[in-house]
């Protein structure tokens, strides 16, 4: 049964940083690029960051790029983001995704639509 767990969440305050975690299970993340989605209230989900199968090629939401960070362990089955100067446009519910492999595994412009399995989020809340 594939799985994607997400952690790491959590109420920080403005210029803080938070690392997300992205543990998969029933599966190897080896052949699959990993994606990062954001959804805020009353907004459409959107595509933060993607990281290639071996995580050569990396992808960032324009308003993220310099201050969030993806990366990835294959050998512990687990992607991270990290994520700094946060900001309280960064509130929102984050999930982890993995990318279809017929549509892309090196995050090239297809990525965003590209998730396929998704884990159930973790909140990011950025307030004072």
């Amino acid at each position: 049964q594939v799985q994607l767990v997400e952690s790491g969440g959590g109420l920080v305050q403005p210029g803080g940083s938070l690392t997300l975690s992205c543990a998969a299970s029933g599966f190897t993340v080896d052949n699959v690029a990993i994606g990062w989605f954001r959804q805020a209230p009353g907004k459409e989900r959107e595509g933060v960051s993607c990281i290639s199968r071996q995580g050569s090629r990396k992808d960032y939401l324009y308003s993220v790029k310099g201050r969030f960070t993806i990366s990835r362990r294959n050998s512990q089955n687990t992607a991270y983001l990290q994520m700094n100067s946060l900001k309280p446009e960064d509130t929102a519910v984050y999930y982890c995704a993995t990318l279809d492999p017929q549509i892309t595994y090196l995050c090239d412009d297809n990525w965003r639509g590209a998730g396929q399995y998704w884990g159930q989020g973790t909140q990011v809340t950025v307030s004072s």
